[in-house]
């Protein structure tokens, strides 16, 4: 896996050898405490009513646990789920084949949900609302339109853009929560527990070594300790501490702050190319030979969080702070506010 992957938050195929890692229960679910109390009390009330869960969307940054809580969320009430995103369902006939085979509250998991097309998404507005399904059968004047009856089903949408979700769509959500990035005791606990999972023996330090680099986020938390584990297990360590975590960091060139080289060099290039900014995202991804949704979706929200860059209205401005980091000498005024 390249250096720089470990540390992006978004799904990658070598997740699948690590699923074990997840928590498959709402108490065995670290951090979001308020998002977790909530859910309690709505899927208990549901259960008392031997009703179907309400429609929920899940958004934030990438690899908080959106995909974990849908697949806890199902768990819990005991139903059946089927996953998809929005790219994978390419025609109405895509989701009519989804829906129709889903049985009574089974949950529906859409990621990326802001990514569904047009004609798919205004299928999705009755099978929501009513859990009805209206089909077109046909093409030019024999075309017929016929409506299906639907089983009862929760929908699960998430998205790291809320802003590109159309209201009509965001407005058909019942339950809206925002996952926000875990605090260093969080994912020490995360880290902890994912190292038991793993057969690893860990010190509370080097626990806590790997938890403060891990962008507040369990999936990079989780990559981290089984990179750690690795190199553990090559220098022949039966037990990680906080030098052996330090040493396989440095190795993976993950700084103090959690940073990463391609994070090094957004905020270099903002300094060094762009005379600290502003900086507009496309000339950036440019400048970078990177992805606009990659530096946006996945870097960008870390480095805000850390304070490290800015968002203006002319652009992307590197701080203060950014330059201390990379030891480099300040020589413009303070940034300008923020948005």
């Amino acid at each position: 896996m390249p250096r720089e992957a470990i540390l992006r938050g978004d799904e990658l195929e070598e997740d699948q050898t690590t699923l074990s890692l997840r928590p498959q229960r709402l108490s065995d679910f670290i951090g979001q405490t308020q998002i977790k109390e909530q859910l309690r009390l709505y899927m208990e009330a549901a259960r008392a009513r031997g009703d179907v869960l309400d429609h929920i969307l899940l958004h934030g940054p990438p690899g908080l646990g959106k995909t974990t809580l849908a697949l806890i969320i199902a768990a819990e009430m005991g139903v059946n789920i089927k996953i998809s995103s929005g790219p994978a369902i390419e025609r109405p006939g895509d989701l009519a084949a989804i829906v129709t085979s889903l049985n009574h509250g089974d949950v529906l998991f859409i990621d990326e949900i802001h990514r569904l097309r047009r004609n798919v998404e205004e299928l999705l507005y009755p099978a929501m609302e009513d859990f009805k399904l209206d089909l077109v059968i046909g093409e030019g004047p024999h075309a017929q339109s016929i409506r299906l009856d639907l089983p009862k089903f929760t929908l699960i949408g998430a998205t790291t853009r809320t802003g590109l979700l159309t209201n009509p769509l965001r407005d058909r959500f019942e339950v809206v929560f925002h996952l926000d990035f875990y605090d260093e005791s969080e994912l020490k606990e995360i880290v902890r527990r994912g190292a038991q999972i793993l057969g690893v023996k860990i010190t509370d330090e080097g626990a806590h070594e790997i938890a403060r680099r891990a962008r507040g986020t369990p999936r990079v938390a989780n990559r981290l300790l089984k990179r750690v584990r690795d190199f553990a297990q090559v220098k022949k360590k039966p037990v990680i501490d906080r030098e052996i975590a330090r040493e396989a960091l440095a190795m993976l060139q993950i700084d103090e702050e959690g940073l990463d080289e391609l994070d090094r060099r957004i905020l270099r290039t903002i300094i060094e190319k762009f005379d600290g900014g502003p900086v507009g995202l496309e000339t950036l991804s440019a400048a970078l030979s990177e992805e606009k949704d990659t530096l946006s979706e996945v870097y960008e929200p870390y480095l805000l969080k850390k304070g490290f860059i800015q968002r203006t209205p002319q652009g992307r401005v590197a701080t203060e702070r950014a330059y201390k980091h990379l030891g480099i000498a300040l020589n413009r005024a303070p940034e300008a506010p923020l948005l």
